[in-house]
């Protein structure tokens, strides 16, 4: 490689083999389990005006003064690299007249950017998998959410050792009540909090709870649970949560402390996390939030979402097994590289999947079809002077793969 090559930029990557393998896994999976849950596909764009992710994320917070890649474009105008998906689909939700479409199930995935320091599973270009229920206020559209998730976690085979944590952070009243107590207690112990801890008291006091700081988390073992301040409706909602996931056969543990920054996060807060990913354990979040519409124009609109990071998933998964071509169509003679190629699409168009080795020494080339563990080869040769097509092939196969190329003329 020339020193005037290009490097790839610092926090991307190429995927490739069996990391891509594993990568189109999940997604292929999280479409499959998607369409069983009925949630409608939507494509957002990878760009939009930056007030669209900094209303409601808030001026202050990390993802908005540091994190954001944020640019001018040519016209004047402050546009911004999506962080995450919620805003632009909230804002789409409005801007698109989907409300009509409410209750609405949505799903979507692609690239998202961050300016962070890159680490295990994380990147400045990362990609995820999202799922939202938009205008659903029912303590259902929760737990079907949630059964997703646990169902896609089965169906990509990596669910053992991955625990849900499940919490509410009540309605609107009960939040506010529980901040000033929050406030209150960790306003007794200023001093003893750690530098970032005191600025959140300040700022956002709910993010002091999931803290790791060792002197942070013993304060928080003390402070007052959401529990004390819970209204009947909001602890009448989270026990229909509760009731509904155990219907559901979604096992969780409640988590007391697990809880959502941002004011407009309601009732449920969710999160899968696993000890196999390192300290930044979260396979998959979310939450309900009833008020993030309304910061953006729109109409009180209560609705629920999730995402989950791709790369994150596809390290769970590991490597996928080798997948073979079902069939190998060998040219052991070149003179009948064409109608190997016309078997080879034949095959194909009937849904076999077909790899054609024409390549390298000829006499190789069946012996290499072999070592490939192809499920069958067809091999095309010129023995005796005449143009033969065989057959390695077991059962129904062999008749298929006999009756499907019995049209071919070698002629």
């Amino acid at each position: 490689m020339s020193q005037n090559t290009p490097k790839a930029i610092r926090g991307t990557q190429d995927i490739f083999g069996p990391e891509a393998e594993a990568f189109a896994f999940v997604v292929e999976t999280f479409e499959r389990v998607r369409k069983l849950y009925r949630f409608r596909r939507a494509e957002m764009p990878v760009f939009e005006k930056t007030e669209v992710f900094a209303r409601p994320l808030g001026e202050t917070t990390d993802v908005v003064s540091k994190e954001m890649y944020s640019f001018e474009d040519r016209g004047g105008e402050s546009l911004t690299l999506r962080p995450e998906f919620t805003a632009g689909i909230a804002r789409a939700f409005i801007t698109n007249g989907w409300q009509q479409h409410a209750p609405l199930k949505l799903a979507t995935h692609g690239p998202l950017f961050r300016y962070e320091r890159p680490q295990k599973g994380r990147y400045r270009q990362f990609h995820q998998i999202n799922a939202e229920v938009l205008g659903a206020g029912e303590p259902q559209a929760d737990v079907e959410l949630l059964a997703m998730a646990d169902q896609l976690l089965k169906e990509l085979g990596i669910d053992d050792g991955v625990t849900l944590q499940l919490n509410t952070l009540g309605d609107p009243e009960s939040r506010d009540a529980w901040r000033g107590a929050l406030v209150e207690y960790f306003e007794g112990h200023r001093g003893q909090l750690s530098e970032d801890s005191q600025t959140r008291l300040d700022v956002n006091p709910l993010r002091i709870l999931d803290s790791k700081n060792p002197g942070d988390q013993a304060i928080v073992a003390d402070a007052p649970p959401i529990d004390n301040f819970l209204t009947d409706e909001a602890r009448d909602f989270f026990r229909q949560v509760e009731a509904g996931l155990k219907a559901a056969g979604v096992e969780y543990v409640r988590n007391p402390r697990l809880v959502r920054g941002f004011d407009y996060y309601r009732h449920t807060a969710f999160e899968f996390v696993t000890d196999r990913l390192g300290a930044q354990g979260t396979v998959l979040g979310g939450g309900r939030y009833d008020g993030l519409i309304e910061t953006l124009g729109g109409l009180h609109t209560p609705s629920v979402g999730w995402a989950a990071g791709i790369e994150r998933l596809a390290m769970l998964v590991g490597e996928p097994a080798q997948s073979h071509a079902d069939v190998m169509v060998v040219v052991e003679n070149d003179v009948l590289l064409p109608k190997a190629i016309e078997a080879a699409q034949l095959l194909r168009k009937e849904g076999l999947s077909t790899e054609l080795m024409a390549s390298g020494s000829a006499r190789k080339r069946y012996d290499k079809a072999v070592k490939s563990g192809a499920v069958s080869i067809v091999a095309f040769d010129v023995r005796d002077g005449a143009n033969q097509m065989r057959f390695k092939a077991d059962g129904s196969l062999l008749e298929r793969l006999q009756d499907l190329t019995r049209t071919l003329s070698l002629d």
